[in-house]
């Protein structure tokens, strides 16, 4: 065999793996044909959230306008997209280099499938004891007449030019985290949702505390509407949907979801297990029903949020499976995850809604921190709301935040979660005061 561990992509679900396994002595390569280092850190999350900050700073200073500062700072674009190239654009080499230092051999181009040990790419095959598919997930694109005209994610993290008229389809992370960017970069934005949820799988009254926000900000939400076709025209981009419903719009911005990435690597030919819509199967060893083949990441079929963290763990637990320091089916942690609208929402754990359907099991409590809470006050905080559930043991076992600093928050109680901390074993945490972890620590 040419390796011990062959990766199929080099996103968070390989090099968090790839790089312990070959500094255990296995021998380890990554296929890649794009960027290294996946998604995320080059068309994703990364970029995203350094567009994103000077909005979340903007939010900041407007509450704090009339209580410390005379005006507002100016937003600008084009700066900010030279800065987004400074951050990212040396990301992908960094990540190729942080694989070959380690002793991983990197091999460029598209791979697929020969047979359950044995991947091509080009015109060199390459074998190996164990394959692990991390092809992730790529941008949904609507089946409708015209959608050649709609842009997606990756498309909207280069923009050099802020649309004047920009419009979204979804009502998910995308739809909400770049209509939020786009808003306060004064382009006019609209919403269009196909039924009425939007960032579904969050606590929804806090859901509405942001699209209220939004709305006040000018932000257009159009509900139950269904898309027919797109055409250009002298005055943009029209959109057409059933009952005579049309829009134009400047630039469309497809973000109706995403799908595995399963084209094109022969996983007919090996009998691989896969829904080319939810994913690839996979059992509590992330093996395929192919002998040898795993897979981690967003291409797996799975109820983990498909998100950057939980890829890094898988890969890492396979680190660990395949040096031997376990024999262990993968078990997930609490997860906390976020959504980067202004304000944030964060949560881990039980929601609210599961809470409220066991009430012989949990316990709720509710605080507006921007009412009751001295600390948010400081920064006249707007919106921030935060709910704690409680099993009848006493321990934290959820939290939900919608509020500037709810990454924070979560991120902190995550910690209590895991480590089963309650009173009076909280007491032995000194927190700094004043501090966030010194405001939630009265509430757990």
């Amino acid at each position: 065999m040419d390796f011990d561990v062959l990766f199929l992509g080099s996103g968070q679900g390989a090099w968090n793996g790839a790089i312990p396994m070959a500094k255990a002595g296995l021998k380890v390569g990554v296929v890649e044909e794009g960027l290294f280092g996946g998604v995320c850190t080059n068309r994703g999350c990364n970029a995203k959230i350094t567009l994103d900050r000077p909005v979340e700073i903007l939010r900041q200073v407007e509450e704090l306008k009339g209580r410390g500062f005379d005006s507002l700072p100016t937003l600008n674009w084009h700066d900010l997209m030279a800065h987004k190239h400074e951050v990212i654009d040396s990301l992908a080499q960094g990540n190729k280099d942080k694989l070959e230092n380690a002793g991983v051999q990197t091999i460029i181009g598209h791979g697929s499938f020969i047979d359950s040990h044995t991947i091509a790419v080009a015109d060199k095959t390459y074998t190996a004891d164990k394959i692990v598919i991390v092809s992730g997930r790529l941008p949904h694109r609507l089946d409708i007449a015209g959608s050649e005209l709609f842009h997606d994610s990756t498309d909207f993290l280069v923009t050099e030019e802020m649309p004047e008229k920009i419009t979204f389809i979804g009502g998910g992370y995308v739809a909400m985290e770049f209509a939020t960017i786009a808003n306060a970069f004064g382009s006019d934005v609209t919403v269009i949702l196909r039924g009425e949820s939007i960032l579904k799988d969050f606590h929804q009254p806090y859901v509405q505390e942001v699209v209220a926000d939004l709305k006040r900000r000018g932000v257009k939400f159009q509900k139950n509407i269904t898309l027919e076709s797109a055409e250009k025209t002298e005055k943009g981009i029209v959109l057409h949907g059933k009952e005579g419903y049309q829009h134009t719009t400047d630039y469309v911005l497809d973000a109706t979801g995403r799908l595995p990435q399963t084209q094109n690597m022969n996983f007919e030919g090996i009998g691989l297990d896969f829904d080319p819509i939810k994913g690839i199967f996979v059992n509590e060893f992330l093996e395929t029903n192919v002998s040898g083949v795993y897979a981690t990441g967003d291409v797996l079929n799975k109820t983990q949020p498909k998100i950057t963290p939980v890829a890094a763990y898988e890969s890492q637990y396979l680190a660990r499976l395949f040096t031997g320091k376990t024999k262990e089916p993968i078990t997930y942690p609490p997860i906390a995850q976020n959504v980067f609208t202004s304000p944030r929402i964060a949560t881990v754990g039980v929601t609210p809604a599961e809470a409220k359907k066991a009430p012989e099991k949990y316990s709720i409590t509710a605080v507006d921190y921007a009412q009751k809470d001295w600390f948010h006050q400081v920064g006249n905080d707007a919106i921030n709301k935060i709910t704690f559930i409680h099993n009848q043991e006493g321990y934290l076992v959820g939290v939900t935040n919608v509020g500037n600093d709810a990454v924070e928050t979560i991120n902190g109680l995550l910690d209590v979660i895991n480590a089963k901390i309650k009173a009076p074993d909280q007491e032995e945490l000194i927190y700094i005061f004043p501090s966030i972890a010194h405001s939630y620590m009265k509430y757990i």
